[in-house]
């Protein structure tokens, strides 16, 4: 290629994401607890609308370009919520509406925060837009408000606030969220990422503060606790301002009738999202202590993963190395420059069981 054909300033400075392995080499089966998936999979509701759809004539109209405005999809996430179909925008994931907000308010000469064990594509996405990506320190691995707005200057434009946060699974109170959206600069939008809002009883994801706030945004995803990962659907929800822009942006069939389809299904089907909840409570608790009465540093956390902390980074590559030996993938956090933790998707109970017996059998023989 021509020296002369150069991408935009920065591109090449992004580290590419790497997702959490789906293979080992030699072995037809493995357990992944790498993606933090949910290992119940999808709903009754997904699939049953998921064979309607093959079994039935949908083949006939892929000649069709899909629904441009999610109306459907809009409205049941609204109706789902409680919220303002209106202010509801849909995205290839959760992932591509925050490229949007990114692309829309970022760029050449501003700043993006985020905590510094933030998910990967907050800096990614803000590096693509050509902005600047700023980290705050975290107090513990737990999001650490007043170092978020000790590194807010009149240069930031979109700070991301996982809650909770990914990788680590630490949760901070709704009222420090709150206390971020009042001592932000007006120029600033809050972004919270509810990835993982679902997992947590009772918690709205921050949908009061952007209801009461003009200056916030939250984003969803059905990748986690619906278990649609493979189908890549995610949503945001805002001020009517800030969606009509992300709108402009938007590519305008950018969910595909499938995707509009079995998503609307699956927002409905509660009693999957409830079993889902409890089961991951329970083998999320179980591998904790486990994990812990082992010696292993594990933070409380309120997602469908834990974070497991060794001595040393060589003991964390001896122990995942174990589990690969086993059959088990885990996701090294090296990446997020912990390089001593393995983030551990919770599996099924048996799965937890069989994951704890390794790493405890692992650090017993050394």
């Amino acid at each position: 290629m021509s020296d002369a054909i150069r991408p935009q300033p920065g591109i090449l400075d992004i580290a590419l994401y790497e997702g959490g392995k789906a293979k080992l080499a030699g072995r037809d089966e493995v357990l992944k607890l790498s993606s933090n998936e949910n290992p119940l999979g999808p709903g009754p509701a997904a699939q049953a609308a998921l064979k309607r759809l093959v079994l039935g004539n949908a083949g006939a109209d892929l000649h069709r370009y899909p629904s441009t405005d999610h109306a459907e999809l809009r409205e049941t996430i609204a109706r789902v919520h409680g919220l303002d179909a209106a202010r509801v925008i849909c995205g290839v994931g959760s992932d591509e509406v925050i490229a949007f907000l990114c692309q829309a308010y970022a760029g050449p000469g501003d700043e993006v925060l985020f905590s510094q064990y933030g998910f990967l594509m907050y800096r990614i996405s803000a590096q693509a837009a050509g902005a600047t990506p700023v980290a705050a320190p975290e107090r513990d691995r737990h999001t650490d408000v007043d170092a978020l707005l000790a590194a807010a200057t009149e240069r930031t434009r979109l700070v991301f606030v996982a809650n909770p946060n990914n990788p680590t699974g630490t949760m901070i109170d709704p009222s420090e969220i709150e206390r971020l959206a009042d001592g932000l600069p007006d120029h600033a939008l809050l972004v919270l990422d509810g990835a993982y809002a679902e997992y947590v009883e009772g918690f709205d994801g921050g949908l009061a503060l952007v209801e009461g706030r003009s200056n916030v945004v939250m984003t969803r995803t059905l990748s986690k606790i619906h278990g649609l990962g493979g189908l890549r659907v995610g949503w945001g929800y805002g001020p009517k301002a800030v969606i009509d822009v992300l709108n402009r942006v938007r590519g305008p069939f950018n969910l595909s009738s499938l995707q509009q389809a079995i998503a609307t299904a699956a927002l409905e089907d509660h009693d999957h999202v409830a079993r889902s909840r409890r089961e991951n409570a329970a083998a999320r608790d179980w591998l904790t202590g486990a994990l812990r009465a082992a010696g292993v540093g594990v933070d409380d956390s309120l997602g469908n993963f834990i974070l497991a902390r060794f001595d040393t980074p060589a003991r964390a590559a001896q122990v995942d190395a174990a589990l690969q030996a086993g059959g088990i993938l885990v996701r090294r956090m090296d990446g997020y420059a912990l390089p001593e933790a393995l983030r551990i998707t919770i599996g099924t109970m048996e799965d937890c069981r069989r994951l704890a017996g390794l790493v405890v059998q692992t650090l017993e023989a050394d």
